[in-house]
């Protein structure tokens, strides 16, 4: 049986948390990277930003990755040049 996104949540470091946080505002990291690393689909990773963030920092952060085509492996035009999983790597934190 499948553990509850709370639970999921409540077994993250703040490293972790610190981590998703930090990938999730950065327009390079797709949310297939973060759940590679961390096993948060994007519904998760939105309500971990809505529950970590200031109102007005989550409203702001849900503005910017509306519709933000670099955010989703599947939509990247084919001639982007960067490899997202290797900036999620040198930033991971060490918590």
């Amino acid at each position: 049986m499948p553990l509850k996104f709370s639970q999921r949540l409540a077994d993250l470091s703040v490293g972790d948390v610190s981590a998703v946080i930090q990938m999730a505002w950065e327009d390079r990291t797709s949310f297939e990277t973060i759940q590679e690393r961390v096993g948060l689909s994007e519904s998760e990773v939105i309500r971990l930003m809505r529950h970590e963030l200031s109102p007005s920092s989550y409203r702001m952060w849900r503005k910017r990755m509306k519709g933000r085509v670099t955010k989703h492996r599947a939509l990247r035009s084919p001639d982007m040049k960067f490899e997202d999983r290797r900036v999620a790597d040198h930033r991971r934190a060490n918590c």
